[in-house]
């Protein structure tokens, strides 16, 4: 199992993150893609990290928010 994959949290409770420095309350239980989602941000728009990891764009439907959770989006870096 991967660092960054969250067990799901066992009821659905309001979730207090913390989304780019801000603090977020959201209607739990929430994965990293539905979070993306409800932002209205397409998935190949942003690169992701939750709690200081990063999280590939494939593995945000399996990676769970808990509360306290820290989510940065930022810019994905595209070079050669």
């Amino acid at each position: 199992m991967s660092e960054h994959l969250h067990t799901p949290p066992s009821a659905a409770t309001a979730l207090h993150i913390v989304l780019d420095e801000q603090d977020l309350t959201l209607p739990g239980p929430c994965t990293l893609a539905e979070l993306l989602q409800q932002l209205g941000r397409a998935p190949e728009s942003v690169a992701t990290a939750l709690n200081g990891q990063f999280v590939p764009r494939d593995a945000r439907a399996q990676t769970h928010l808990n509360s306290r959770d820290q989510v940065l989006l930022f810019k994905p870096i595209v070079g050669g």
